[in-house]
């Protein structure tokens, strides 16, 4: 059976605060979203079902997500729960601000975390070699299609992935997600209920506004609004 996946978007980071921003390469969290990881950390310690165990994180490569994972899931990191570092789960753009830091770096940065499973490709997601990566419809639906297939295999009873707005919402769930906001999906089946082909049923928990009730309440369509090429 497909595991329940909390998908947690990333606190707010430097270029959250300003457009002018995004010339940033891989920016930092604020002084607001450390808080906000804090915030995050007492909610779901509260709020998530005993009955249910977080047995993996996933998360983005990117320092903002990082810091989110390391800050409002510790208290699951150190229940020994391990971090898997994924870059599927980067964002969506080629700017800046959205393009990550060679995995030697973030080892030196991160020394708790094991980044040898990482796409060697990382951070590239301009040349051909990253095609994968790129900022067009075509590839950001394959990755996302990737990313959501694994999850589908995975064996774990509860999946934590930390990642971005734009990915979560164009290309994995069609729901918009505020800074350090989270959404509970169970992965099953269109028979079993499903809101389209990938058959994600959102908890009652955290329909409409999220579970910290930040985020827009509207449904997107995956792929909406992406270039195609």
């Amino acid at each position: 059976m497909p595991p329940t996946v909390i998908f947690i978007r990333h606190a707010q980071a430097v270029h959250n605060v300003d457009k002018a921003n995004h010339v940033l390469p891989d920016p930092d969290l604020t002084d607001l979203g450390r808080q906000q990881c804090l915030n995050l950390r007492a909610h779901l310690k509260a709020h998530l079902p005993p009955d249910r165990k977080v047995q993996l994180i996933i998360t983005s490569p990117m320092r903002r997500a990082i810091q989110t994972t390391l800050t409002a899931l510790d208290w699951l990191i150190d229940a020994g729960v391990p971090v898997i570092p994924d870059a599927r789960w980067q964002e969506l753009y080629p700017k800046p601000c959205d393009t990550g830091t060679p995995a030697a770096t973030l080892a030196t940065e991160f020394p708790t975390l094991d980044f040898t499973p990482l796409d060697p490709i990382y951070p590239d997601k301009t040349s051909a070699a990253g095609a994968a990566y790129q900022y067009s419809k075509a590839a950001v639906l394959a990755r996302g299609q990737s990313a959501l297939a694994d999850l589908y295999q995975r064996p774990e009873d509860v999946v934590v992935v930390v990642s971005h707005s734009g990915f979560l919402r164009t290309a994995v769930v069609g729901r918009w997600f505020a800074n350090a906001d989270y959404r509970v999906f169970d992965l099953g089946g269109c028979e079993e209920g499903g809101e389209g082909g990938d058959g994600l049923v959102e908890w009652e928990l955290t329909r409409g506004r999220g579970g910290m009730g930040r985020s827009r309440e509207e449904k997107v369509v995956v792929g909406e609004g992406l270039p195609e090429a």
